[in-house]
């Protein structure tokens, strides 16, 4: 049985990632979604071109993962994609975070890292040659980030683990491809309002686009995926210009805000997932 596997499936970039998959590898038997909203899976169930297996629970407990490790074993599937999105980040300075939430940035760093380093570990032994691991990073991995601090740093965990991943399983016909976009419009952005910089307004992507290039990217066994002139520009930039003069000038990659001056990123609200 071949199959897709997705996490944070219930919205945002990992729901469509759902919708796009069965365009491009057409002879998968299911897409296994993994996700919180059970509800909302169901939903997408009819959306999907391939029959989805739904794995409900959270990825910050220890049930979903037994729950996916008994499908595995029982199934013994071939697993073609492996697809890590979910995560969550909050804008802030690191203070001001601990004060609103003192568990908020330490399950940023479980969900964002260690989940999908689990997802990873878990998965790798039913993938073969021509798998494809895709793990959403973002834009900011490229440089440190104020006020975006514990975001920044989990998503340059995504981005170094999966071009060390990329490098170690080439041989073995693997590709592993890290995702960095920079702010993607999905249902955050409807629910809190839009973002009010014209600045920030030019880079927002459609996730639609984004996933589609990610696909595209992996397909092309590259190991990072970048959505947009302006995210590409950002990072040239974090490359060029020392990270030191990066947060004495301010000049980076923008964080982007909402009209109440907070965002959650990776494209999907924690308590949604």
């Amino acid at each position: 049985m071949k199959i897709a596997v997705v996490t944070g499936a219930s919205s945002g970039i990992g729901r469509e990632f759902v919708r796009q998959i069965g365009y491009f590898y057409q002879n998968l038997d299911e897409i296994w979604v993994i996700a919180r909203r059970k509800e909302r899976l169901e939903r997408l169930r009819e959306q999907s071109r391939i029959p989805l297996r739904i794995i409900d629970g959270d990825l910050l407990k220890k049930q979903v993962y037994k729950d996916y490790r008994k499908e595995l074993k029982e199934c013994s599937p071939d697993v073609r994609m492996l697809v890590n999105a979910a995560g969550f980040g909050r804008s802030g300075t690191f203070q001001e975070i601990a004060k609103e939430n003192k568990k908020l940035q330490t399950d940023m760093v479980d969900l964002n890292c260690r989940a999908l380093t689990q997802m990873i570990r878990l998965t790798l032994p039913y993938m073969d040659r021509g798998g494809r691991i895709i793990n959403i990073a973002s834009a900011a991995a490229f440089c440190p980030q104020p006020s975006f601090a514990v975001y920044a740093a989990t998503k340059s965990y995504v981005l170094s683990l999966s071009r060390a991943l990329h490098a170690e399983l080439k041989p073995d016909g693997i590709i592993v491809t890290a995702v960095c976009p920079g702010p993607v419009d999905t249902e955050f952005f409807r629910t809190s309002g839009p973002l009010t910089d014209p600045l920030k307004k030019l880079t927002l992507a459609k996730a639609p686009a984004v996933v589609h290039k990610a696909l595209t990217d992996s397909r092309r066994r590259k190991e990072t995926s970048v959505y947009g002139i302006g995210m590409k520009t950002a990072r040239l930039g974090a490359k060029a210009i020392p990270h030191r003069l990066i947060l004495k000038t301010g000049v980076g990659i923008p964080v982007p805000k909402t009209k109440g001056g907070k965002i959650l990123c990776n494209r999907h609200q924690k308590e949604k997932l």
